[in-house]
């Protein structure tokens, strides 16, 4: 009778505690509705940002960030112009992207982009890196530059030089001068001078260069995108070397010869405008017979070695950097860097902006690889409050809490008449919950706890090189004609070492597919660069060993060549055999 009764108190308590729990889940539940559980990605968009990002983000579903009904870390992607803080770096959530890598504006400013590419040159050999034109930056390097200046003078037999002179931290074509004589060299701040290509690739003309996309989704370890489509670029004068002070004949900058006169001018082999597609100038050097695809090998290559030069950066998670390399192509198609750009302008001037830079968007959210569980964006809440919603992410540690969500996902199952449709996305969602839950485990268990002490020495780790702003800030301040040789000097020895790769990330990297946890190798146009062999993948794994890079590269090369030569041999056999 005794046990009879205990079981009866046992069961009891039970069906009172199961209520209990089922009340408290009802109260949960009656405060979500479908679109709490699969809410729509979140963006938030910084003063100035393009107005074609927010278009392609509403097209896509997302909803825009509102500071007002909604908690600082519910969302997804935060795009803005300028760089993060290192703050916003270490604070990131598994679920947020960032549209900027720290410090990787450096390679963008034209003196350090020089400085990095010489020091490469100098360690590996100036071979690979033939595709930049020498430069001097001035006022520092003009003696150097005089006396390079005086000895082509001076040579018997040979043609001056034509000379391009730019200021270092502007851009769109802004306070350029082309010269000859050394008279002509004027300048009030920091500049960099080069040896103007004077005999570029021109159709019916008109000179032409290539705006190329490159998105890099991890500098450590480095994983490169280029869009197979893209800008190419044209003057809207014809080129002609007696009229250097004429930009718009010798300069390629939309935001140029968009003010020029033969602009909206039918040009007889170009058209109206100045812009072409990538697909567009293929189909024209295919017309010509030239190969293309080795061009855009080298191209690749190009990419490659300059974004080794800058490597590695700090290392941080969840983030990414869009490039505009600009390329120029000589009359013997071999390409060379021109610079180097940070933002590259997402404006639309004209249809063929729209249809490029439309779809790199597109494309470009899709490589950010979001998952369902992406859209369970919760702050951390003590208890079942009905007011608030329940908490699916731990914020000490970065686990979800798994019985809250099946608790709620089961409640919803029973009351909504669609949940069999957002069953399966469910889940998925729950599963991915779990996957990151565990990496996120084993990650803060493999680092000791952060101290005091640590914390100083990451702080002290850190590269000192000034941001965009704080550069062109000092720049106004202090004119380039009185420039000290020793500024510079101390920006180009702070360079980032390769600790910054010794420690784990905090967040699974986004960009690695989920079968074999390496680079997706292609999303829309964006294409995998890098790495492109095993060797290269080993190497850039764990920091960045350049040195077997360099050596991947150079067999890569030599592999171009030799196919190029098998191509040449084959077509002559067909001319003489014809």
């Amino acid at each position: 009778m005794m046990s009879c009764s205990l079981q009866g108190k046992v069961s009891s308590s039970r069906h009172r505690s199961a209520a209990v729990v089922a009340s408290k889940t009802e109260m949960l539940a009656d405060n979500y509705d479908e679109r709490d559980i699969l809410r729509p990605l979140v963006f938030r968009l910084h003063e100035n940002v393009p107005a074609i990002v927010r278009e392609v983000l509403l097209e896509r579903g997302w909803t825009e960030f509102d500071k007002k009904e909604q908690d600082d870390a519910d969302w997804n992607l935060y795009w803005r112009n300028s760089p993060f803080r290192m703050a916003d770096h270490h604070s990131i959530k598994p679920w947020q992207r960032l549209n900027h890598y720290p410090e990787a504006v450096r390679i963008t400013r034209k003196d350090y982009l020089a400085r990095y590419l010489k020091r490469m040159k100098g360690a590996y050999g100036s071979a690979l890196y033939e595709f930049s034109p020498v430069a001097f930056i001035m006022p520092n390097d003009y003696i150097k530059f005089a006396a390079e200046y005086s000895k082509e003078r001076q040579s018997v037999g040979r043609r001056p030089s034509y000379w391009i002179c730019k200021p270092v931290d502007l851009s769109r074509g802004r306070g350029i001068v082309i010269f000859q004589d050394i008279k002509d060299l004027v300048y009030d701040c920091t500049v960099i001078v080069q040896k103007y290509i004077s005999n570029p690739l021109l159709i019916s003309g008109y000179k032409m260069d290539l705006r190329l996309y490159v998105c890099v989704t991890s500098f450590c370890p480095l994983t490169i995108y280029t869009y197979e489509e893209g800008l190419v670029r044209f003057a809207t004068e014809k080129f002609d070397l007696s009229s250097l002070d004429n930009v718009y004949a010798h300069l390629t900058n939309t935001s140029i010869n968009k003010y020029g006169a033969s602009y909206k001018k039918y040009k007889e082999g170009i058209g109206c405008g100045c812009k072409w597609t990538f697909s567009k100038f293929r189909s024209y050097l295919r017309i010509l017979g030239i190969d293309d695809m080795l061009l855009w090998q080298k191209i690749n290559n190009i990419v490659i070695l300059t974004l080794l030069a800058v490597t590695p950066l700090p290392v941080a998670s969840n983030c990414f950097e869009l490039f505009g390399f600009d390329i120029l192509i000589d009359s013997k198609f071999k390409p060379w860097l021109l610079e180097v750009n940070y933002n590259p302008a997402l404006c639309l001037d004209c249809s063929t902006d729209d249809t490029v830079k439309r779809k790199l968007l597109h494309d470009i959210i899709e490589l950010l690889n979001y998952k369902q569980v992406d859209t369970f964006r919760q702050n951390q809440v003590a208890g079942i409050k009905p007011s608030r919603r329940e908490v699916l992410w731990n914020s000490a540690d970065g686990s979800a809490s798994k019985e809250s969500l099946g608790l709620l996902t089961r409640q919803k199952v029973a009351k909504c008449p669609s949940a069999a449709s957002v069953q399966p996305a469910l889940q998925a969602a729950k599963g991915s919950i779990r996957k990151v839950a565990t990496l996120t485990k084993k990650t803060a268990s493999a680092h000791p706890r952060k101290t005091l002490t640590s914390q100083m020495r990451e702080r002290m780790n850190m590269p000192t090189i000034p941001s965009q702003a704080k550069a062109e800030d000092k720049n106004k301040q202090i004119p380039g004609a009185r420039h000290s040789p020793h500024k510079s000097a101390q920006l180009i020895r702070c360079l980032p070492t390769p600790d910054f790769c010794n420690y784990e990330l905090t967040t699974h990297p986004y960009f690695l597919s989920d079968k074999d946890q390496r680079p997706i190798p292609r999303v829309g146009d964006l294409v995998l660069i890098f790495p492109f062999s095993e060797t290269a993948l080993q190497a850039s794994r764990y920091g960045t060993d350049i040195k077997s890079i360099i050596k991947e590269m150079k067999k890569l090369v030599s592999k171009q060549l030799r196919s190029k030569q098998q191509k040449k041999k084959k077509m002559m056999g067909c001319l003489t055999s014809v």
